[in-house]
């Protein structure tokens, strides 16, 4: 089975920075779909459940802690996306935080991430853990996430609720109405003479440098349902790319890689998917990667809001609205195997 870990160059690692209060992510982060219809909420955790109303179980699974040096290791994307390596009923992860591991099994957006990180202990996003768990039968990525809650609530006693609440927030909207950016267009549909296919299995791509974007004209990544960090133009850039996302989910993922201070939603009222390619400067403020002393300083050019309104032709609005946010009840230190 494939290990996900030379994808890391590439990957875009959303990250809570420890130095502001909160803590680092290190994990496979991938983007995948999303739709947020009004009222304006958070992502909704998904309504899969088992057949008959069985409850959804590994058959083993053992939870333990990581050696502290050892490599982040998983045999598929433990995200929100639709990124999925077939692996025939087994799971692993090696050395994630259970942080990572509640982002996967409740299918968490930047802006549910955020809100839960101060709610849970800081061991719960420091200490490694590896899990491995198996269960008859070849299940989906929605399965293997009912399946991991099953698994958090019997070894790590966690359990939550959602409440809604009214929370400031920044909508993205169109700039201009019924117009998108020349660095926004919809996602095509069936059409692989004009686009490259879509790839799902992050493991069958190409880890060679740029090999994610060579494929599809205009530098989009070839592979669908995430976002991906693209090589930027300039030294001190963020470039991202992505297709066959929702502008609802880029403007959950934008709310954890810009640190503005609030979440930020969908309010363009667009339906379907779309490619994106969107380069910016993040500057010490607003961004929630921390800054390397070895690093070139950054260069010059459009900040976040700039390059989203003049190369995805969407703005950020200034607004309130109800979220369904997630409330952390219990959690505590895994019960041995």
């Amino acid at each position: 089975m494939s290990k996900l870990k030379g994808l890391i160059g590439h990957i875009w690692r959303p990250a809570i920075l420890s130095g502001a209060g909160m803590i680092a992510l290190a994990a496979l982060v991938f983007v995948g779909l999303v739709d947020v219809a009004e009222p304006l909420t958070a992502q909704a955790i998904p309504a899969f459940q088992p057949a008959e109303g069985d409850r959804l179980a590994f058959d083993v699974a053992s939870v333990k802690a990581s050696p502290p040096d050892a490599p982040q290791e998983s045999n598929f994307p433990l995200n929100a996306g639709a990124m999925y390596t077939p692996n025939g009923g087994r799971l692993y992860g090696i050395n994630f935080p259970l942080i990572t591991y509640i982002v996967f099994a409740y299918n968490l957006l930047g802006n549910q991430i955020q809100a839960l990180v101060p709610q849970i202990p800081r061991w719960a996003t420091t200490d490694g853990f590896d899990i491995e768990a198996r269960v008859a039968g070849n299940p989906t990525k929605d399965q293997m996430r009912v399946m991991m809650r099953s698994l958090l609530a019997d070894r790590f006693k966690f359990a939550i609720h959602t409440e809604a609440r009214e929370v400031p927030v920044l909508a993205f909207t169109l700039a201009k109405p019924g117009k998108l950016g020349p660095q926004l267009r919809p996602h095509p549909a069936g059409a692989p003479s004009q686009d490259a296919p879509c790839q799902t299995d992050p493991s069958a791509a190409n880890p060679v440098p740029d090999g994610f974007f060579e494929k599809v004209p205009g530098g989009f990544p070839a592979i669908c349902n995430g976002i991906l960090g693209v090589p930027p133009s300039a030294p001190g850039r963020s470039r991202l790319g992505g297709r066959n996302v929702t502008i609802a989910f880029m403007a959950g993922m934008f709310s954890q890689r810009v640190n503005a201070g609030r979440p930020m939603i969908d309010a363009t009222g667009l339906t379907g998917t779309f490619d994106f390619l969107i380069e910016f400067v993040l500057d010490s403020q607003t961004s929630a990667v921390p800054p390397d002393a070895n690093s070139p300083q950054p260069a010059d050019g459009p900040s976040f809001g700039e390059a989203l309104q003049d190369q995805l032709g969407l703005k950020i609005q200034s607004r309130k609205s109800e979220m369904q946010m997630i409330v952390v009840d219990h959690v505590e230190r895994p019960s041995a195997n």
